[in-house]
């Protein structure tokens, strides 16, 4: 299991959100889709993070793009490429410059290809940087995580345990999260971290994540300083 020690503070140490309603944004605006996406990539992720380092926070995991986005709209899945081909660089820039490390989990190999090399890129780059981590998920289920977990703690034949699996999995030597947010109005995690977040304290908002700015998390993170977290015992 976990080594991490759980996170007993007022303040959480890793705040994970799932970044939910960016469509229904746009939409409400009459604005394209991709609109909503970009304007969370380029007006909202930053001032999170800004946020996030006032707060000492030290870890934010942001869903970006599941496995099931893949079966959205063409256009929009292809809106969606470009996205990240021109906004990753210019979200990652600033963030570099804070010191912020960027790091990524889910299955990078279903992109093309001068988008991973882009996102490594960045993870290399920022590898040194200690003031944060900041972790996109892309191309992220917590299905095909746990598949791919246990096939490779099993691929020697060795017993898989929970020790083994969980040394493989895409968070490995990162905290669990003490906090998973979903902005958006659903009440539902769908499949983000569910190893991972066994123990995390639940916020969910109807709030749009392209409104979702630092005032809103700062409700979020008040909310959980109020809970009494127990750990199963």
């Amino acid at each position: 299991m976990s080594k991490t020690k759980p996170n007993q503070s007022s303040t959480p140490q890793h705040v994970a959100i799932i970044m939910d309603g960016n469509r229904r944004w746009a939409r409400q605006h009459q604005l394209e889709i991709i609109k909503g996406h970009a304007y969370v990539a380029e007006k909202v992720i930053e001032t999170l993070v800004d946020r996030c380092l006032e707060r000492g926070v030290k870890y934010l995991t942001l869903w970006a793009f599941s496995t099931e986005n893949w079966h959205r709209d063409p256009a929009e899945v292809e809106g969606l490429m470009q996205l990240f081909r021109h906004s990753f660089t210019k979200s990652a820039e600033p963030l570099h410059a804070k010191g912020v490390r960027l790091s990524m989990i889910g299955d990078l190999s279903g992109f093309p290809k001068d988008i991973q090399d882009n996102v490594q890129h960045w993870l290399d780059t920022s590898a040194k940087n200690q003031n944060m981590t900041v972790t996109f998920a892309l191309n992220y289920g917590g299905r095909d995580e746990l598949v791919r977990a246990i096939n490779k703690a099993g691929a020697k034949g060795s017993p898989v345990t929970a020790e083994s699996i969980e040394a493989h999995l895409d968070t490995v030597g990162m905290p669990d999260p003490d906090l998973i947010i979903r902005p958006g109005g659903e009440q539902r995690l769908s499949g983000f971290l569910p190893w991972q977040g066994v123990y995390a304290e639940l916020y969910f908002t109807d709030v749009l994540m392209p409104d979702f700015g630092p005032d809103e998390l700062d409700i979020a993170l008040a909310e959980f300083a109020k809970r009494q977290r127990r750990f199963g015992k």
